[in-house]
């Protein structure tokens, strides 16, 4: 197989998850497809690179998100984000111009912020044991009863509880910094 194929191949294994990582960043489809295809060139040039010390899709998930990162970070983004335009451009005496109005939106840094913590969240859960992550995810995001988990668990409510207890106790240690 040659360099190329190989890397059609990447593309199209990935291809998926890359975009919809870039628009959970980015908020745009545009933004994201931008990004997306910006991942790729990173990847295409860097894959020579590639050490194997991670697993390919780590490596290309880390690309991904230090490229939204370093967008959302951009001065010409916070700048094109900064205002909305709500007309057709007007003739003034300074020539032809558009009307704009103030974006009250949350900033992109202050989005990145709630995301990065929101993955850092679901990897505290996803290095919790299974068992505990069973209940944590059934009780704090399902919410659903001790009885239900029980029923869905086979666990009897005590244990559900008592695994619950030191599931949370065990994301609160991990997730101090972010408190």
């Amino acid at each position: 197989m040659s360099e190329n194929q190989d890397f059609n191949e990447l593309v199209l294994k990935y291809q998926d998850r890359v975009f919809n990582l870039c628009y959970r960043f980015m908020g745009n489809y545009e933004e994201a497809d931008d990004c997306a295809q910006e991942v790729f060139l990173k990847v295409y040039r860097s894959l020579k690179d590639f050490r194997g010390e991670s697993s390919l899709s780590t490596w290309v998930y880390r690309i991904a998100v230090n490229t939204c990162k370093n967008r959302l970070m951009s001065r010409e983004y916070r700048e094109r984000k900064r205002t909305i335009s709500i007309d057709a451009p007007v003739q003034t005496e300074e020539g032809e111009v558009g009307l704009e109005i103030k974006d009250e939106s949350r900033s992109p840094a202050r989005e990145l912020d709630a995301r990065e913590k929101d993955a850092l969240i679901q990897e505290a859960i996803a290095a919790l044991p299974e068992d505990q992550r069973q209940v944590v995810v059934l009780r704090d995001i399902e919410a659903l009863s001790y009885e239900e988990i029980a029923g869905i668990t086979g666990l009897n409510i005590g244990t559900v509880k008592s695994k619950l207890s030191r599931a949370r106790q065990a994301l609160c240690e991990k997730l101090r910094r972010l408190i």
